[in-house]
C-alpha cells in the first residue's frame, strides 16, 4: 500500500531504503557487521573482539541480524555453531565507507577526530529520524516546494501540518534549508550530496549491483550547488584509538573494514546521543 504521493516505483523505493537503514541503524549493528567481516566465529569470539556487549545484549542482537537476513547461523555440531556474514551483508559492507566520506565531508567538525565508525553512526541517525527519507525524495524530485505541498507528497492522508516537525528537524540537521517561515525548501548541498549513498542503498536493498546507484532516478541526478550553512555542534565524545587519514574531497573511498573498526578495544565505547544537532 501507497504511504506516499509519489510514483509508485518511487514509494517502493523509499520503503526499501527505510526498512534496510532500520536493519542496520540500531545500536551495536554497524559495529556487530564489522566485527564478523571475516571468517566466521563461534560466539564465545564474536563476544570477545565486542567486550563492550555482555552476553546478554549479544544474544538478542546477533537474532535481529539473523532475521534481517545480514548473519548467517550455521550449526556444525551441537557445541560448534558460529556466525558468519551472508551475501547480503558482503554486499552491504561497501556503502559504509561511503557514509563515513559523506559524514566527514559534510557534518560538522569535532573537536577531536572521529573514528570512522562514528561517523556512520552519526549519519544513520539522521537518515532514520521519522519521514526523513521520503521528505529527502521529495526534496530532490521538486528541487524546491513549500511545506503544504511536500506534505500532500509525503503524507497524504495526514494533516498537512504534520509536516512540519520532521521537516524542521532536517533543517536543524542540516540536510534540508529553507530562506525563512513561509518560504519553500530545498536540499541543502549536505542532503544532496547523499545521492550517492541513497541511490546505492536503493541499490542494494532492491538487490541489483551497487553501480545500478549512477542510474537513480531521483539520486543518480547531476549534484546541485549550494553555500554550506553553519551547523550545530553536539556532546563530543572520547578520542579514539586510531583514526585513518583525512583523503581529500573528490578521491574514491579508501577506508578499510579495519579503519571503520580500528576503535573498538576492551572499552566500552561511550553510549549513542539520540537527539540535537547534526551529530545524533
Amino acid at each position: 500500500m501507497a504511504t506516499t504521493a509519489l510514483p509508485p516505483d518511487a514509494d517502493a523505493d523509499i520503503a526499501r531504503v527505510t526498512e534496510a537503514l532500520a536493519m542496520i541503524t540500531p545500536r551495536w549493528n554497524v559495529r556487530l557487521l564489522l566485527a564478523l567481516s571475516g571468517p566466521p566465529l563461534r560466539y564465545s569470539e564474536l563476544a570477545a573482539k565486542v567486550p563492550w556487549l555482555q552476553s546478554g545484549q549479544l544474544h538478542p542482537k546477533l537474532k535481529s541480524l539473523c532475521d534481517a537476513g545480514l548473519v548467517e547461523r550455521t550449526e556444525h555440531t551441537a557445541r560448534h555453531v558460529t556466525y558468519g556474514h551472508t551475501e547480503r551483508a558482503t554486499d552491504l559492507l561497501p556503502i559504509l565507507p561511503m557514509i563515513a566520506t559523506w559524514a566527514e565531508e559534510h557534518l560538522e567538525k569535532a573537536d577531536r577526530p572521529l573514528p570512522a565508525i562514528e561517523q556512520i553512526e552519526d549519519s544513520l541517525t539522521l537518515l532514520t529520524r521519522r519521514h526523513a527519507a521520503a521528505i529527502l525524495w521529495g526534496l530532490k524530485s521538486r528541487k524546491e516546494v513549500s511545506g503544504r505541498v511536500l506534505a500532500r507528497i509525503v503524507m497524504p492522508s495526514s494533516d498537512w501540518t504534520n509536516i512540519y516537525p520532521p521537516l524542521r528537524q532536517l533543517v536543524a540537521d542540516g540536510l534540508a534549508d529553507t530562506a525563512g517561515n513561509g518560504q519553500p525548501y530545498r536540499l541543502s548541498a549536505a542532503g544532496d550530496a547523499l545521492g550517492p549513498v541513497l541511490g546505492t542503498l536503493s541499490a542494494w536493498s532492491a538487490g541489483q549491483p551497487l553501480d545500478q546507484a549512477a542510474h537513480h532516478p531521483v539520486w543518480g541526478q547531476p549534484q546541485a550547488k549550494s553555500a554550506p550553512r553553519p551547523w550545530v555542534s553536539s556532546q563530543s565524545r572520547p578520542a579514539p584509538a586510531a583514526l585513518p587519514p583525512a583523503r581529500a574531497v573528490g578521491s574514491s573511498p579508501v577506508w578499510h573494514h579495519r579503519d571503520l573498526f580500528s576503535h573498538a578495544t576492551a572499552d566500552r565505547p561511550t553510549a549513542v546521543i539520540s537527539a540535537g544537532g547534526p551529530r545524533r
